[in-house]
């Protein structure tokens, strides 16, 4: 899950290289959500050993309430921290 500089927006998607697709976001690489809401910040992840499980799980947390993804984010990250700040 990412997010925008004050918090206000979630993003959830998949992608099967989590630094290639965090590096494309953050430099706008294409049009769409992230772009328009300067979605850069990596707040939590999963990984999944199959691509049809990522697909599953990302579609009910996509049709989750934003109070119980925010629960799900703390339990992982409880100071919202850029998970991502230390990669290069």
């Amino acid at each position: 899950m990412l997010s925008n500089w004050d918090d206000s927006v979630l993003y959830i998607g998949v992608t099967s290289n989590l630094p290639k697709r965090l590096y494309e976001h953050r430099n706008s690489l294409f049009d769409g959500f992230t772009k328009k809401y300067n979605v850069h910040k990596l707040f939590y992840y999963e990984e999944a050993s199959y691509m049809q499980s990522a697909l599953q799980r990302e579609k009910q947390l996509k049709g989750w309430t934003r109070a119980k993804k925010n629960t799900l984010i703390s339990k992982m990250n409880p100071t919202w921290r850029d998970l991502s700040e230390d990669w290069e």
